[in-house]
């Protein structure tokens, strides 16, 4: 596949995924303290609400910042606020070890608000000529992961102006969450005389929200003998039996599990020559699966 048609797939892809909203207008401003650069009255209280589309934070910085030094800030202030906490309480004009200055500190919204609050007391006994700000929507890079947090998606992460979209690699497709790549493992067919049937990305952990089923199919005459090799890790629950993630091994006469936790299940001689896995994960977890060793063995074969 040449460039352009690479580049006309990709715009295709972020097109769906915006839809046909309308090119963002943009969001930029200045903000002052009444009668900047002047000094500020007293008993004054104004405040701000800047919005931007979803998708998108707000960036603010000051580029001048003089207020009256109060302890904790108690007097005159400056107050950011987003998404429903207080990011910070400014004022004087540097910062102390119990009052905050801006200096040439940038503040970024949490989501798509941000309220400016600034209040003046009754009095100054000297002047200060309040402050000068600057602001501007910002796109929101949702693939960049925190410290501590997990990825938002589970393979790749493709981030574009005013959002973000998911895809998986080969083996798997995106579950109808948009985040979760589960493995395409349903219906496959194993018809040798012995093998290996592992569970997906086995021993690395295995994807969640999927359904897969292997099954065994040899000739008539043959008894399919399991054996598991390697460490076995399903996730299980103390109190009750398998209620997560679960491994089943079912013939046309019997059932056997299911099976979780990391205790490897013992040689199963299934007594007949067809047998199906199945093999169901939840949407939590991070465990490594199994791997299962299958043969033909014959009466007739000493």
């Amino acid at each position: 596949m040449g460039f352009l048609s690479r580049l006309s797939l990709l715009l295709a892809v972020v097109m769906q995924q915006v839809g046909s909203s309308p090119w963002p207008k943009a969001v930029f401003g200045r903000l002052t303290s009444p009668g900047f650069p002047e000094v500020y009255p007293n008993n004054e209280e104004q405040s701000w609400n800047l919005t931007v589309p979803p998708g998108y934070q707000i960036r603010l910085y000051f580029t001048h910042f003089n207020l009256e030094l109060s302890y904790l800030c108690e007097y005159d202030f400056v107050k950011l606020y987003s998404g429903g906490k207080l990011l910070a309480t400014l004022c004087g004009q540097e910062s102390t070890d119990t009052e905050q200055a801006p200096g040439n500190h940038t503040f970024h919204s949490v989501g798509s608000s941000l309220h400016i609050a600034f209040r003046s007391d009754y009095s100054n006994e000297k002047d200060f000529t309040g402050f000068e700000a600057f602001y501007a929507a910002e796109d929101i890079d949702e693939c960049q992961v925190p410290p501590g947090a997990d990825p938002i998606c589970d393979h790749y992460c493709h981030n574009y102006l005013g959002g973000f979209y998911c895809s998986c690699r080969a083996g798997f497709k995106l579950h109808k969450d948009k985040h979760t790549c589960s493995a395409q493992c349903s219906d496959q067919v194993f018809t040798e005389s012995s093998g290996v049937i592992m569970s997906p990305d086995y021993p690395q952990a295995y994807p969640k929200l999927s359904s897969c089923s292997y099954s065994i199919q040899l000739e008539d005459g043959f008894s399919v003998i399991l054996e598991f090799e390697g460490s076995f890790d399903v996730e299980t629950h103390p109190d009750t039996l398998c209620p997560y993630d679960i491994l089943k091994i079912k013939t046309d006469k019997e059932e056997y599990g299911p099976f979780c936790g990391q205790t490897s299940p013992p040689q199963i001689n299934t007594r007949s020559h067809t047998v199906t896995i199945i093999f169901i994960t939840d949407a939590s977890g991070d465990h490594t699966g199994w791997k299962i060793r299958y043969r033909g063995h014959s009466p007739a074969m000493p």
